[in-house]
């Protein structure tokens, strides 16, 4: 983990890695909600240009390294048996949301994440030494994600946990959470990511805060 510099008269510039189910689905919301966003592959942009103006309208397809390179915060949604082969040296100094899930069930055992003393985005932090790793936008499905925003004030708002070891790290990305539609609930550990995971108490749930902090409260991490 290492110290980031952030915006301070501007919103972040994000880029989303990764272009399956949930990475346009955070591309779009993020454009709607006013960001400047990119979206990449590990290919060609040229491979994504459709998909984008379908799915992520206003986002722009860039390559993985140039978009990595000008953002403020990457979004980590590529899929997981794909993360062993990430340079770590991609991210180096960047601030990750990471919303990968590990579920054998779904992606298979994958021996990277088979360590069970750490929860999984702990794993990525270890991989990626010199980034800082935020998790988030991991326990909801991807239709979730886009279908369940809602206006500040509203009763309906939903919740979404934000764990991180760096608190201005997790700011951040609450405010990211906070302005794309959610209320952010921080956890000062990365390691409390286990909570958000599949098999968690929230897994799955659209709950709003008072729901989110109740069925956390009794889980020890």
């Amino acid at each position: 983990m290492t110290n980031i510099a952030l915006p301070h008269e501007r919103l972040p510039r994000i880029a989303v890695l990764g272009a399956g189910h949930v990475g346009p689905i955070i591309a779009r919301i993020a454009v709607e909600a006013g960001y400047n966003v990119s979206i990449a592959t590990s290919g060609a942009p040229s491979e994504i240009v459709l998909l984008t103006q379908v799915l992520a309208p206003g986002a722009e397809p860039r390559w993985a390294t140039e978009a990595v390179a000008e953002a403020d915060i990457v979004v980590l949604a590529i899929q997981l048996h794909k993360f062993a082969k990430l340079d770590p040296s991609l991210l180096a100094g960047k601030l990750v949301i990471d919303v990968m899930n590990y579920w054998p069930p779904v992606d298979g055992v994958q021996e990277l994440f088979e360590d069970h003393r750490f929860s999984s985005s702990e794993i990525v932090q270890r991989r990626l030494v010199n980034a800082t790793v935020v998790k988030t936008l991991n326990h909801l499905g991807y239709h979730q994600i886009e279908e369940e925003r809602w206006p500040a004030g509203s009763p309906e708002r939903r919740a979404l946990g934000v764990a991180g070891d760096d608190p201005r790290a997790v700011d951040a990305v609450a405010a990211f959470i906070t302005r794309i539609g959610y209320d952010a609930v921080r956890f000062d550990r990365l390691s409390a990511g286990r909570l958000l995971e599949p098999g968690g108490p929230v897994f799955g749930l659209p709950l709003r805060r008072t729901e989110f902090e109740q069925a956390v409260r009794t889980k020890a991490v």
